[in-house]
């Protein structure tokens, strides 16, 4: 009988410890401190500050932030650092992507699902339709959008534009051409432009959307049509690109985005086509939009190319790492970050209804544009900074713009090279 009842002593007594146990570990879990590794490319002034705006936030919820910054080539540096941790087993928690990449991590099986976290926040009321598409796989949210840039801008220094006799920014590509040659025999450098494969690529969307429009823009660089390609239209695109080519300096190889708008800042150039977190370069050296430095869309038909900064979760282990990649999420789209995260970095809010006025003038008219656009079927992906196109598709273009530019080809001879290599990528 005593040996019955020490038996069942001992199992209860083990089964005791073990609910202790559980309730513990548990509690652990429930306290652990949200901790996420941040990969990011936001290196340069406006970026970086922008960066710190999330990093404090997340701090002061409790978080630990890690920051991982990887400096150069638009995002390419990153996204080879990144290659490099997933292949060895030690991806970072929350990593800066842009949506084809979240396709294609998403389709190898390495992202986090963040659907709880989606519906409790209301992502799908929250966001505008097409980027909360560009966020889902398989219509599970995967990533976390931050906010909406434009990349076909014009940013332009008044007082150079003065001394050549005019207060706004060219039109149309004809009348760029004709302030340029005014700047250029005035001893001004018209274009200000670094020469790296990206920002090549961002003139090439620019020239496409003003001279082709929205709908020759969706066709030749998203549908990748065949007849596009090879039109007329194309040709004129190739022929703006080696007029422009002459309104760039002789150093422009490999000088980063940002030197060149520091150029527009300080009046060694009169303009540069650039994304609008160009703007973020100005603000952070204190300059004011319509006196300081102008903004405005390119020759552009109305049309609206952006881009996306978002952060997608990867699969990690470890509760404190799962906690940080929901509080990540969550705070990215809270209106108060949103509202912060955009004033310094040019963009405008991801999240709809976020109040407009602390925003400048250009983030005004984004904001606006954007809204015809979406109305329009003109609110189009940028392929020159990864948003329309997967990577090797992407990079066929690019390696023809970069090629043509900096060559003595012809406008023929790019649109043969480039119907060539999209053929090949496409294999």
């Amino acid at each position: 009988m005593r040996s019955i009842q020490s038996l069942f002593n001992s199992k209860t007594l083990a089964t005791v410890i073990c609910t202790s146990t559980f309730i513990a570990l548990a509690s652990v879990a429930a306290q652990a401190q949200p901790t996420v590794e941040v990969l990011h490319y936001w290196t340069s002034g406006g970026e970086a500050k922008a960066a710190a705006a999330l990093k404090k936030d997340f701090e002061a919820h409790g978080g630990k932030w890690i920051d991982s910054p990887v400096a150069g080539g638009g995002g390419s540096a990153a996204m080879t650092v990144l290659r490099s941790r997933v292949l060895s087993g030690d991806a970072p928690t929350a990593v800066q992507l842009k949506s084809p990449a979240i396709m294609e991590w998403a389709d190898q099986g390495a992202l986090a699902n963040l659907d709880d976290v989606a519906q409790k926040e209301k992502w799908d009321d929250i966001l505008p339709k097409r980027l909360s598409t560009l966020m889902k796989y398989d219509g599970h949210y995967v990533a976390v959008p931050v906010n909406i840039h434009r990349t076909d801008m014009i940013w332009a220094n008044p007082d150079v534009l003065a001394k050549a006799g005019t207060s706004e920014v060219p039109s149309n590509w004809d009348d760029f051409n004709k302030l340029a040659k005014t700047l250029q025999a005035q001893g001004v450098i018209p274009l200000a432009l670094g020469g790296q494969p990206w920002q090549e690529a961002i003139l090439f969307e620019n020239v496409v959307l003003g001279i082709g429009g929205t709908e020759f823009y969706q066709k030749a660089l998203i549908d990748l049509d065949e007849d596009a390609l090879k039109s007329d239209t194309m040709k004129k695109v190739f022929d703006q690109m080696r007029v422009l080519r002459g309104f760039v300096d002789a150093d422009f190889s490999g000088r980063d985005w940002n030197l060149a708008t520091a150029m527009v800042m300080n009046g060694k150039a009169a303009m540069q086509v650039m994304g609008d977190w160009a703007k973020g370069e100005f603000m952070a050296a204190g300059k004011v939009p319509g006196k300081d430095f102008l903004c405005s869309a390119s020759p552009s038909n109305h049309g609206y190319l952006f881009n996306t900064d978002s952060f997608a979760m990867f699969h990690v282990d470890g509760a404190d790492k799962v906690e940080g990649q929901n509080l990540l999420a969550s705070l990215i789209l809270g209106q108060k970050f949103q509202e912060t995260f955009n004033l310094l970095k040019g963009s405008i809010p991801a999240r709809l209804g976020v109040p407009m006025d602390k925003f400048d003038t250009c983030a005004l008219q984004s904001e606006k544009d954007m809204q015809a656009s979406q109305e329009s079927d003109g609110f189009l992906p940028s392929v020159g900074v990864d948003m329309a196109l997967p990577g090797n598709l992407t990079g066929a273009i690019v390696d023809t713009v970069t090629a043509h530019f900096n060559s003595e080809m012809s406008s023929q001879q790019a649109i043969d090279m480039l119907i060539q290599s999209l053929d090949l990528a496409k294999e």
